[in-house]
């Protein structure tokens, strides 16, 4: 029995084992697959056209390893020019050496991870070779471009939209950093037990000249069936010029409210260990504007230093100019008609915008093209958009259900080949058949 027991491999070595097989495995099989491929082609091919002139080696780095092949070249007379014509039936064609799903892995590792050394890093890791470099993950990066969804309908006369901005640097010598203008929108919450989710999340990023709201309102009319004589918005953000400016552009059509996770930051800030902290507080949380401004008039002149009254005396002109934004936005609605049943306070600008800032900030500055292509691959993952790429599209965060289902005969093609290929391709089974490790392997056959 202890003879038995030293030949058992560890979980490591099996599992080590076990992959270099599957690699192994799918190498042949991908080989033969696209080698028949390139064959029937061939046959098929309009040869008055495209003439045969030799076989050709290249690669294709995968997501189980490198695959060799060789497949035919063509010149075609027609167009005069020389052709793969696998290539263009594979929509490969000029796309480098590694494939669509190391393509589409590398991208959403670029995407929601902090960097594209990393991304290739993790690569390397997950797949035992390197892959993709991280200036290639960029390059391809800065290709995309998100597909637009159907225009989603909208459940109730209400959209939210949450506003803030980002201030992100720029690389260059004297290049300044500029604040991107973000905003999501939503139409209400889901409440599932102690967990609150927003329905229908949207978000929207800023480009070009064009005033923000003036771009914000066509991307309303692009992405929902958003009717502005119907529909009434919750605007919620800060006091920053631009964001304010809401309240001309939609004028009754809109409630602006002041983001109260950035007034009560300032009260704290201001206030903490002041004795009229906690009547400040208590007017902000019962939405009292009136008595909130009472309260800050009232304390003038009795802060610690004369920085903290300048801020005081100006965080008071700015609540002066829309005491209303401190309100409750539901008593607005209800005077508009509308039901505020299920309706919450607003205030989830602040978790989106560290969202964006662990990819974007934490030291790091971009060319305005990188931030740009960053900033549609973050947006086009949190709204689960698909993505067209060099190779093709990213699909696999999207909502589908729809699976494209390949022809009947290359299914059975492929499992046939499968078979073939692993027949007698692990050492163990080849080895002596009176050890145990042999015995499992056998067994397994059968399942």
């Amino acid at each position: 029995m202890q003879n038995h027991i030293i030949n058992y491999p560890n979980l490591k070595e099996i599992e080590q084992l076990l992959w270099r097989e599957l690699q192994t495995t799918f190498s042949t099989v991908m080989k033969t697959m696209l080698e028949d491929m390139d064959q029937q082609i061939a046959e098929q091919r309009d040869k008055k056209r495209y003439r045969l002139l030799d076989k050709r080696k290249t690669h294709i780095d995968s997501l189980f390893g490198q695959v060799e092949i060789k497949r035919n070249y063509y010149r075609d007379k027609e167009k005069e020019e020389y052709v793969y014509l696998l290539d263009r039936h594979l929509e490969f064609e000029g796309a480098g050496n590694f494939s669509p799903l190391i393509e589409e892995a590398a991208l959403e590792l670029a995407i929601t991870g902090p960097a594209y050394r990393k991304a290739a890093n993790t690569l390397e890791t997950l797949l035992g070779y390197r892959v993709i470099s991280h200036e290639a993950i960029r390059q391809h990066l800065l290709q995309i471009s998100s597909i637009p969804k159907a225009k989603e309908p909208i459940h109730g006369p209400v959209l939210f939209v949450e506003v803030d901005g980002l201030y992100v640097k720029r690389q260059g010598k004297g290049k300044r950093g500029k604040e991107e203008k973000i905003a999501a929108v939503h139409q209400g919450w889901e409440v599932n037990g102690k967990r609150v989710s927003l329905k229908g999340k949207r978000h929207f990023i800023h480009l070009g000249k064009r005033p923000f709201w003036e771009a914000f309102e066509d991307f309303l009319i692009e992405t929902f069936e958003y009717d502005p004589t119907v529909h009434k918005l919750v605007i919620n953000g800060d006091g920053a010029n631009w964001i304010t400016a809401c309240r001309e552009h939609f004028k009754g059509r809109a409630f602006f409210t002041l983001d109260r996770f950035h007034v009560a930051r300032e009260l704290r800030s201001l206030f903490l260990h002041h004795p009229r902290y906690r009547s400040v507080r208590m007017a902000l949380a019962k939405y009292d504007s009136h008595k909130l401004l009472v309260e800050l008039n009232s304390a003038i002149g009795t802060l610690e230093t004369e920085v903290q009254e300048e801020r005081l005396e100006g965080f008071i002109q700015q609540l002066e100019k829309y005491p209303e934004a401190l309100t409750d936005y539901r008593k607005w609605l209800k005077e508009q008609g509308f039901s505020t049943e299920g309706m919450r306070p607003m205030g989830s600008a602040e978790g989106m915008m560290s969202v964006l800032a662990k990819r974007l900030k934490n030291g790091r500055s971009w060319v305005e093209k990188g931030v740009s292509a960053m900033m549609t691959g973050m947006v086009a993952y949190m709204d689960k958009l698909t993505i067209k790429t060099l190779f093709g599209r990213v699909e696999r965060w999207t909502e589908t259900t729809i699976e494209k289902k390949p022809p009947k005969h290359y299914v059975e093609k492929i499992k046939n080949t499968i078979g073939e290929a692993t027949r007698g391709n692990i050492p163990y089974r080849r080895g002596k058949s009176n050890i145990p490790v042999y015995h499992a392997l056998t067994t397994l056959v059968g399942l």
